[in-house]
């Protein structure tokens, strides 16, 4: 899994290294870093690197030191190179004098728009972690001017670090070279990062625990269940789906279909479909109701039920049965509305629970927020339940604080029965033994998987994203990133 920390940890462990480390080392190191970034965009972007012109965009601190330091290296590659000071006399000292012996151009904010334009890059290093909110009027004024590719140093300005929020002017980057460590900003909002890449500057051994994490291609692949040579149709888990009603089978298919397309050795439907997912999908067992279903490993419950008394009796039984629960959709406004439906749950019972916005306010009573890693956590604690809160980027919580971020790969989910799919990926791999929250967080990355893939660039239907869901599983299993 890769480790990501909040900026209150970076910095504490940033200063315990910058005291064993020789002065300015650690930023020189870092600036070679974003100058070895930039030179590959400018070969990429402008099919030059000598002879080619970058802008920088200056401001106080470290952050602007790190732009003005590799300026001075870009310039030592024949890069034109210009600086625009948003605060002149807060600029870093030493990477401004060493900018100016390089042979760099200073501008100042007035001068900066001519500068801007001309450029075949732009580096932000505007502020850095220790900012927050949006850009000065002076920065987004200079910003309105960029139409370069743009790379970020450690994060593109204005975008919150430990939260990803936008709440007014900010940079938009194509790149973003990061050091010692990734944030949450670089995982919580990827559309204003672009591609992430890290500089190791000897952080990790200051580092401690990870306040998030993320799933890589081989945990997926690692947890993944495979059939083996001793297993049948039950040892590899049976996964029960009650979902739908006789006038709205749409959300009974999809999430029995999942099942059965990702991993589960037997798949039991319970409910009013029955004959709609019967025939569909034959090899799945249907009965018309869940009281008359055998035994399973996990239960699905929720898409398509109603949340009337039925949908009640439904989810109550399910969550009395002493098996992990994936509840979504209806179950959990059900669970908003007569919280005491969990008293039916066996104490220690896994329980999965997969909100979208809507659905965790009224779960919760208020929206997830800007600090949506915040709200998940404390609705995880609050129901002892995995949380798996739906999104462009999806937010897996723990109900002892862990927090697994999944990559978003577009916004090709936001389709009607999506969900429908996702639940059933959950079901499957709670019925095979799974831990509870790493099944969420893998299914989670399936089905982002599978969306990208069956996209291919344009919009898509929740069918075919279940169509996609073998390629997804042997993507992970290739170990695509």
């Amino acid at each position: 899994m890769r480790g990501i920390w909040t900026t209150e940890h970076v910095r504490a462990a940033e200063e315990r290294l910058l005291a064993v480390t020789p002065e300015g080392a650690l930023m020189r190191r870092a600036a070679f870093g974003v100058a070895v970034r930039a030179a590959e965009m400018l070969a990429a972007h402008a099919g030059r690197v000598p002879g080619s012109r970058v802008t920088l965009l200056v401001g106080a601190g470290n952050n602007g030191g790190d732009a003005l330091w590799a300026g001075t290296f870009l310039r030592r590659r024949g890069v034109g190179v210009s600086a625009v000071l948003l605060n002149p006399e807060k600029a870093h000292p030493q990477g401004l004098a060493a900018f100016r012996r390089a042979g760099g151009r200073v501008a100042t904010s007035r001068e900066g728009p001519q500068w801007i334009e001309r450029a075949d890059l732009v580096i932000d290093g505007i502020v850095g972690i220790s900012a927050k909110g949006c850009l000065r009027p002076e920065a987004a004024a200079l910003v309105e001017h960029v139409a370069a590719p743009v790379l970020a140093v450690d994060l593109p300005s204005g975008v919150e670090p430990d939260t990803g929020a936008v709440d007014g002017p900010a940079v938009r980057a194509d790149h973003t070279v990061t050091f010692g460590a990734y944030k949450p900003v670089h995982v919580l909002n990827p559309d204003r990062c672009g591609e992430v890449t890290l500089v190791d500057i000897g952080l990790s051994g200051e580092l401690g625990e990870p306040d998030l994490m993320r799933l890589d291609a081989a945990d997926v692949a690692g947890a993944w269940p495979l059939p083996g040579p001793a297993d049948n149709k039950y040892t590899q888990g049976v996964a029960g789906v009650a979902a739908g009603s006789a006038t709205y089978p749409g959300a009974a298919v999809l999430a029995s279909a999942a099942a059965v397309r990702s991993t589960s050795g037997m798949v039991r439907y319970a409910g009013p479909a029955a004959d709609v997912v019967r025939s569909h999908w034959p090899e799945v067992v249907a009965t018309g109701s869940i009281f008359d279903a055998g035994r399973v490993q996990s239960w699905v419950v929720g898409p398509g039920i109603g949340t009337g008394r039925d949908g009640r009796d439904v989810l109550a039984h399910a969550l009395g049965q002493g098996v992990p629960v994936c509840a979504d959709a209806d179950a959990i406004t059900i669970i908003a509305r007569h919280p005491d439906v969990l008293d039916a749950r066996d104490p220690g019972t896994p329980l999965v629970l997969t909100p979208h916005d809507g659905e965790f306010e009224r779960l919760t009573g208020a929206r997830p927020g800007a600090d949506r890693v915040r709200a998940v956590r404390d609705a995880a604690r609050r129901f002892d339940a995995i949380v798996l809160l739906k999104g462009h980027t999806t937010i897996v919580g723990h109900p002892g604080g862990a927090v697994l971020v999944n990559r978003a790969r577009g916004s090709w989910l936001a389709t009607a029965g999506s969900g429908d799919v996702l639940s059933g990926l959950v079901g499957s791999l709670l019925a095979s033994g799974l831990d509870p929250w790493l099944a969420a967080g893998v299914a989670a990355d399936v089905h982002s998987r599978a969306g990208q893939l069956a996209a291919g660039g344009v919009p898509v239907s929740a069918s075919g994203v279940l169509a996609a869901i073998p390629d997804a599983i042997r993507q992970a299993r290739s170990l695509e990133p």
